[in-house]
């Protein structure tokens, strides 16, 4: 079965491979590309699986393969790609943190191997996500499943060398890029972003008010979860940190129909309000995270060619 199994990997993954901005990057993906047919069949030998199809259209940093265990059960194998980030720190904090959710809100890890980068997860219903139903219907399950995943942080998780890295940490290393590859004519607001996340930093909530984030949570990323729990999470990309960072990638979800309507941008601020207020988040921190990864994520889509995506979340910025 495994070798009737068609490998070629979903191009929406290719892309976002072959647009990294650093040549080293892709020249490692490319070789990770070119053997992941032998990867694949590897991982279905070892662990007794049987291959059914390739994920379609899949993510942009992972190939999901549906597959079934020996005992008939499905599941879903995951080879995370190397797309500049080591392929081991990525995988052992994502495994790290569905271990510590429980399969509470979100998807059980079955098995990993994260020195290799291979994580075999409870199958869910792919095709439907939070995205599928009335955005009013979306936010409140939205909101729902992120509240319960923000379980509290204990010191090694905070500390040097733990598994999860800090939201200071992690944007410190993003801010260094976004200053490196913002054009000249986006500079004020790399410069409002930057002060931003200074400014929220520098009045960063206590430690008994970290939590475990998701980090990056969108609707997207919620799944059905059919007769276990109605929806789950996946995909997380785990820190340590408030809430507030949490909700600012939720707060940009269906950024093409916002543009599109009337009065974008003060729905924009509404949303966002609204967002704090159904958790109990303070709202200028909402604000600011919202403000300061919109303009990240913008500034690195233009990096990576996708000029569209790029100035829409620049646009959207503006707006905060």
């Amino acid at each position: 079965m495994a070798s009737a199994l068609p490998l070629d990997p979903p191009q929406r993954l290719v892309r976002a491979l072959e647009a990294q901005p650093d040549a080293g990057a892709v020249t490692t993906a490319d070789a990770w590309l070119a053997g992941l047919s032998g990867l694949v069949r590897r991982w279905l030998e070892r662990w007794e699986l049987t291959a059914e199809r390739v994920v379609s259209p899949g993510g942009r940093s992972s190939v999901v393969v549906l597959v079934r265990q020996a005992d008939g059960t499905p599941a879903a194998l995951k080879l995370v790609a190397p797309d500049g980030a080591p392929v081991r720190e990525r995988a052992l904090r994502e495994s790290t943190a569905l271990t510590r959710w429980h399969g509470l809100c979100a998807v059980r890890l079955v098995r990993a191997e994260p020195e290799e980068g291979v994580l075999l997860l409870e199958r869910l219903h792919g095709e439907v996500s939070l995205r599928s139903l009335p955005e009013a219907k979306a936010t409140l399950e939205a909101l729902s499943i992120v509240r319960r995943l923000w379980v509290p942080a204990g010191p090694d998780d905070m500390a040097d060398g733990t598994v999860f890295e800090t939201v200071a940490a992690h944007t410190g290393r993003e801010a260094a890029l976004m200053r490196a590859a913002a054009p000249e004519e986006v500079r004020p607001l790399v410069d409002a972003a930057l002060e931003a996340r200074a400014e929220l930093l520098a009045n960063e909530p206590e430690d008994g008010e970290r939590v475990l984030l998701h980090g990056d949570f969108r609707q997207g990323a919620v799944l059905g979860g059919g007769e276990r729990a109605p929806w789950l999470a996946v995909g997380p990309d785990p820190l340590v940190g408030e809430p507030a960072y949490d909700l600012a990638r939720l707060a940009r979800d269906r950024l093409h129909d916002l543009m599109a309507s009337s009065g974008a941008a003060s729905s924009s601020r509404r949303r966002v309000h609204k967002l704090a207020d159904s958790l109990d988040v303070d709202r200028d921190r909402v604000r600011g995270w919202t403000l300061y990864r919109a303009v990240e994520s913008g500034v690195r889509n233009l990096a990576c060619g996708n000029r569209e995506d790029g100035e829409m979340l620049l646009d959207f910025a503006t707006w905060l």
